[in-house]
């Protein structure tokens, strides 16, 4: 029979642990999981990305509902643990009870609350899950005190700040990050975080939180007072023991456990921040992982050690780049290798003992830190290298003249990623098992799936293994800069980014006002993210967009009118007919997409065309557009014996609803009326088959360089459903793709899996619709009929610049 393990707590340290329990030995155990919070395990070195708006929950879950449920986890969230019957071999909690065999404490750690007047105030809250996130969340336009200028202080301040509030950080020290910087790199923080609008207050001290039914200000003990709509207290964290000592377990400043992780009874175990291992406590979540390792060979019977190795910290605050690491104090004996260059506010400084680095600070500049920290994890003799260490391996000769010769260097057994405790040869034997993007690395090792800091590094461990760059790893949008179109639009979010030139300035673009890659993608990301704020930027549109026509090969246009679904009438025939005539249209053809195209019109005609076009109630097709092309209808039920719902109709309603969108490519939608298919909806960006209960709807089909099949996405009873979840599949393509990526492949790389989440979530669908009518707000409009015609001429006569651009 399986032996009973019964585990309290389902975070990152516990989650870690049933992980190389099930690899190991699926059927050893019979899991039972308690957790006081009501969800399993999720990333909490990401809720710093959620709070700032660059990540939603959902992309830093860990084990979800289905996981637990394919391991057969008895999970019981949202019931507290209240008492341990050691006697009997009981688990209580607030609601039943569980016996063990074997029983896991991994309760973590509870946040230091300073006992000063009003901390139980409503609006005073910690930072360390995913409530307190949220209440961080709500506070734009607002006014935010954080308690404490540390890692987790500085995270939340720099998260509700890209939200919008009005930030205090209040720091009791001399400057920020004292246990991990030196005051040099501390000022170089500080002078970061205003500059992003973070009010510093270092030497203060807290004297009480103001306020009758909630908190509204925070008192210094020097006078200074700080008006708070929400105070958040991040000044530290204590072993969660309060389980462990009401069962009369060795509890010291943690559940005391030996190497084993085994606790004063030889049948309970603790892991994660709420032990304590000779004499020391873990907050960092590196040595956590090592725990979880060894106490899973430990419940498997066999023989491990936990042996804490020094880690490194990293600052999880977007642009503010810092790396330390080990003991920077001074001490008899030690000198200093420093670097500085004011002027682009980077500083790094070695802190050596007897020719061994004993301590990293570098700030703004961190490229280098995994090099430094390797030198010092293995005790390096750098006294050869001493005159030009502080340069990076770079500058060291012989097999370290580059970055990669300095990664190809490192033994295998040179640690990579920090958090997951993975080394370069566990790399490197993934990789030739056929681990060749980064997220195949990621899901078979571990490598860079935690906080990310280590993925340049994992991706040259790779790039070695598979001689060449890593398949999917981020490159740069253009030459103009090294950010990925993935990191231009997080950024473009979180540091409130609202024109061209900021974007290019806070970046750090390479080239002064861009290129033609880089512009029309800033324009459009910009008029995404903020589309009551940002004004369209024409001359970082191509071409087309420019003109609202179709350049040809010869410098004519082509003119395209809108037809809904396909469906014209007499009148807008004769409109069409009469305009090919008066400018002399050389051909009048017939679109695959259901439309008439007027070829060869000159660009000097085009106003004068569309004005003849919009008095007959014909509006743009955008056929040159990055947005809505065409919706391709049959006749449905209106007319074929075959039809089974009208499909002609949602057609119609779809394209004059999502008519208009800018997106990243263009989009094109079809809608047949039965399955035999005649709108050839199954190749098309959307697809929808009309079936006798309601609608299929499909995705991510392509008919053009490439020809693919659509994918499931939803079903829906009617067209109301089916309206909202296109509408919902669109702005989430709006918000998420690159620029010039159809959704096939926007799809390929999210996932169709974590698209449907997002869609079949009713309020994640809300908000996603939301948005997009607050897009068309502003957007949805023929641009044409915006143009005068007498005053436009001048500015529509041929120009010589009209060549086609090689992205068009």
């Amino acid at each position: 029979m399986k032996r009973k393990l019964v585990v309290i707590g389902s975070g990152m340290a516990s989650g870690r642990l049933l992980e190389h329990l099930f690899d190991a030995a699926p059927d050893a155990w019979d899991v039972t999981l308690f957790n006081a919070e009501p969800r399993g395990n999720y990333n909490r070195l990401m809720l710093s990305p959620v709070l700032s708006g660059e990540k939603t929950y959902d992309q830093i879950v860990t084990h979800d509902d289905a996981w637990y449920a394919a391991r057969g986890v008895d999970c019981r969230f949202g019931e507290p643990v209240v008492g341990i019957d050691r006697a009997n071999r009981v688990v209580h909690s607030n609601r039943s009870s569980a016996r063990y065999d074997a029983l896991v404490i991994a309760t973590g750690s509870a946040p230091f609350i300073i006992p000063v007047p009003g901390k139980d105030l409503p609006g005073v809250v910690a930072y360390r899950d995913l409530e307190d996130t949220r209440a961080m969340m709500d506070t734009a336009g607002k006014d935010a005190v954080v308690i404490g200028g540390g890692l987790l202080g500085l995270e939340a301040a720099a998260g509700m700040a890209a939200r919008g509030a009005r930030v205090t950080v209040v720091h009791l020290m001399g400057h920020l990050m004292e246990r991990q910087l030196d005051p040099a790199a501390g000022y170089l923080l500080q002078r970061d975080l205003e500059r992003r609008g973070i009010t510093v207050h270092c030497k203060g001290a807290t004297k009480a939180i103001l306020g009758t039914d909630r908190a509204e200000a925070v008192l210094l003990e020097d006078g200074t007072v700080y008006p708070a709509d929400l105070v958040c207290m991040a000044v530290g964290i204590r072993p969660e023991t309060r389980l462990a000592v009401d069962a009369h377990l060795e509890v010291e400043r943690g559940i005391v456990v030996d190497d084993a992780l085994r606790t004063s009874d030889p049948h309970i175990f603790a892991l994660g921040e709420c032990v304590e291992h000779r004499g020391q406590v873990f907050g960092l979540v590196a040595p956590l992982y090592d725990q979880a390792k060894v106490l899973a060979k430990t419940l498997m019977d066999q023989d491990a050690v936990f042996a804490p190795v020094q880690t490194a910290t990293k600052l999880k605050v977007t642009g503010c780049d810092l790396f330390s690491a080990g003991d920077f104090a001074e001490a008899p004996g030690r000198e200093d290798i420093v670097f500085r260059d004011p002027g682009r506010g980077i500083y790094k400084r070695l802190v050596l003992e007897n020719d061994r680095i004993v301590g990293v600070v570098m700030y703004g500049d961190t490229a280098d830190g995994a090099w430094f920290y390797g030198l010092m994890k293995d005790g390096a003799d750098i006294g050869p290298m001493r005159d030009t260490l502080i340069f990076g391996p770079a500058f060291q000769g012989g097999a370290a003249a580059d970055p990669m010769a300095a990664v190809a260097a490192l033994p295998p057994e040179a640690e990579i990623c920090g958090c997951n405790g993975v080394s370069k040869g566990t790399i490197l034997n993934a990789a030739a098992g056929g681990a060749c993007t980064l997220e195949a690395m990621r899901s078979c090792t571990k490598a860079s799936a935690s906080c990310g800091t280590c993925t340049g590094l994992v991706q040259q461990v790779m790039a070695l293994a598979l001689g060449g760059e890593v398949q999917d790893a981020p490159a740069g949008m253009c030459k103009c800069t090294d950010h990925s179109h993935e990191d231009v639009r997080r950024l473009i979010r979180s540091m409130g980014l609202k024109s061209i030139p900021a974007v290019m300035q806070d970046l750090g673009w390479k080239t002064v006002g861009g290129c033609h890659s880089c512009r029309p993608a800033l324009n459009y990301y910009l008029l995404a993210e903020w589309p009551l704020d940002y004004r369209d930027d024409r001359q970082s549109r191509f071409v087309n967009e420019r003109n609202h026509a179709n350049i040809q090969k010869d410098g004519t246009y082509s003119v395209v009118p809108r037809m809904w679904g396909g469906v014209t009438t007499p009148s807008e025939l004769r409109a069409i007919a009469d305009a090919a005539e008066k400018y002399d249209v050389p051909m009048v053809k017939v679109t695959g997409g259901q439309r008439i195209d007027l070829l060869g019109v000159r660009k000097e005609d085009l106003p004068h065309m569309w004005a003849d076009l919009n008095a007959a109630g014909l509006v743009s097709g955008h056929a040159y557009s990055k947005g809505l092309r065409t919706v391709k209808t049959c006749v449905g039920s209106q007319f074929c014996r075959f039809g089974t719902q009208d499909s002609t109709g949602l057609g119609i309603r779809l394209e004059q609803v999502l008519w208009g969108s800018w997106t990243p490519h263009k989009v094109k939608l079809g809608v047949s009326g039965c399955p035999r298919n005649c709108a050839e909806a199954t190749c098309k960006d959307v697809g929808i088959v009309c079936v006798d209960s309601g609608y299929q709807i499909s995705v991510a089909g392509a008919a053009g360089m490439e020809v693919k099949e659509t994918e499931p996405l939803a079903t829906a009873a009617t067209e109301d459903e089916t309206v909202a979840i296109v509408t919902a599949f669109v702005q989430l393509y709006r918000e998420g793709a690159r620029y010039l990526h159809r959704p096939y492949k926007w799809v390929a790389r999210v996932g169709l899996d974590w698209i449907k989440a997002q869609i079949d979530d009713p309020a994640t669908r809300a908000a996603l619709i939301e948005r997009f009518e607050i897009s068309q707000s502003v957007y949805r409009r023929d641009p044409w009929a915006d143009l005068s015609t007498p005053a436009e001429v001048p500015r529509w006569a041929p120009l010589a610049d009209l060549t086609l651009e090689a992205a068009e």
